[in-house]
């Protein structure tokens, strides 16, 4: 069943690593309820045989509801060694796999010069992903960036660009095509103490947000207050001369345990007229991690599902 003929305009999910035994995961988690699945690549895609694993999730999820909402690859592809190499191979490789997969949208970072201002990867960013979004552009095929900071700032950092407001309207100016937006998440604006439904009413209008990763954050503002931020970044949870490692000011928490309103998301994404997926992004709660990892994922699914509007409910059809 396509996302159009289903009842619910907005799919709930979750990420599958495809890199190991994705359609054994989605098997035993299916029943769950997730809607949804992002296969995910770190940043390659390794020996794996794309084709192959389409049809063998086709197999997996057949005669359920549920479908493949994208495919991520997360690495560097704007440097100029080997793994950067592999990375813009990888790009082409789900670009071109897509369609067998039944999807219409990867995701990714968007890659960076290391340790050099945002500013200064444009041009480079703009070489790399100009191809690559003609590439997709031909087969119907959207690019999404997340969000992530991997730990970096406007001046310094690796990875990824396309975490800063700023940064993504440079993106959007210096590479002007309709199948290149951002795959958008709370959790990692909240990192840089943003406001994520303000930011969200911004974006919408725009028609740039093309996926939703379902990961929030809770700040401890009490920590924020008494240290500031600064201490926090890079800290390896080591004493350094005698001083205790500083507590971190946020964490990255699995949907229903942080400080997002998810309830106020989901209006924003319904009155912008969002129809897509929100994938729950987990292995980064604090808390429900381990042996609790799932019993904190489907604790996500059951809420997002409440704050998205309960189960759809099918208008009366009046009489003629």
């Amino acid at each position: 069943m396509t996302l159009a003929a289903h009842p619910e305009s907005i799919r709930i999910g979750t990420l599958v690593d495809g890199l190991a035994d994705a359609p054994g995961w989605i098997r035993q988690i299916l029943p769950h309820g997730f809607e949804s699945f992002q296969v995910t690549f770190w940043q390659n895609t390794g020996d794996k045989d794309l084709e192959q694993l389409a049809g063998a999730l086709g197999d997996t999820l057949a005669g359920s509801d549920a479908v493949i909402s994208s495919l991520g690859v997360f690495g560097n592809p704007l440097e100029h060694d080997q793994e950067a190499q592999r990375t813009r191979q990888a790009w082409c490789d789900v670009i071109d796999a897509a369609p067998r997969f039944g999807v219409d949208l990867v995701c990714g970072f968007a890659g960076r010069l290391n340790d050099q201002p945002i500013h200064a990867s444009m041009p480079r960013y703009a070489e790399v992903f100009g191809p690559l979004a003609q590439r997709a552009a031909d087969l119907g095929v959207r690019i999404a960036f997340e969000n992530c900071d991997m730990g970096g700032n406007w001046d310094r950092g690796h990875w990824n660009i396309a975490h800063d407001p700023r940064a993504w309207e440079m993106m959007f100016n210096v590479l002007d095509a309709d199948n290149v937006g951002l795959e958008w998440e709370p959790c990692h604006q909240m990192v840089s103490l943003m406001d994520p439904v303000a930011q969200l009413k911004k974006l919408l209008p725009t028609g740039k947000v093309f996926h939703v990763h379902g990961k929030d954050a809770t700040i401890h503002w009490d920590r924020v207050r008494e240290h500031g931020v600064h201490t926090f970044r890079g800290n390896d949870g080591q004493a350094l001369h005698g001083v205790a490692p500083a507590p971190p000011y946020v964490e990255h928490r699995t949907p229903g345990f942080g400080d997002t309103d998810w309830g106020k998301v989901f209006d924003e994404l319904r009155r912008y007229g969002y129809k897509g997926f929100v994938d729950i992004e987990g292995f980064h709660d604090p808390v429900y991690s381990g042996a609790l990892e799932m019993t904190g994922q489907v604790h996500a699914l059951h809420y997002l599902k409440r704050c998205r509007g309960g189960d759809h409910v099918s208008n009366p059809v009046p009489h003629t």
